[in-house]
């Protein structure tokens, strides 16, 4: 197993709450937006990266209740993270099927 998909799993394995699973795609899509803006407005791009950390910190913190994933794999993770939303649809797929399982019932 290659040192990126060992992060990534212990990502995936710290990231199991589905409210801060959540945050965490809300902090990806954050993270985008603030390289985007970066070429717009500095202070839109330090907003966003401020708030990547509220939603990402408080979601452990208040929901997942373990230390961010961040502390064993520095850097690394943040290619993880996003390699995770990516695979998620940025949390879509997860709501489309929901979407669908209750459809079904």
């Amino acid at each position: 197993m290659s040192y990126f998909q060992e992060a990534k799993a212990h990502f995936i394995a710290s990231h199991q709450n589905p409210i801060n699973q959540i945050l965490h795609h809300i902090t990806n899509l954050l993270a985008i937006a603030a390289l985007i803006l970066l070429f717009y407005d500095w202070r839109l791009t330090l907003i966003c990266l401020v708030l990547t950390q509220v939603f990402a910190l408080g979601g452990h913190a208040f929901f997942e209740k373990n230390e961010p994933a961040f502390r064993k794999y520095p850097g690394m993770v943040i290619l993880a993270s996003m390699s995770w939303s990516f695979d998620h649809w940025f949390g879509f797929r997860q709501a489309w099927t929901y979407v669908k399982h209750q459809q079904q019932a």
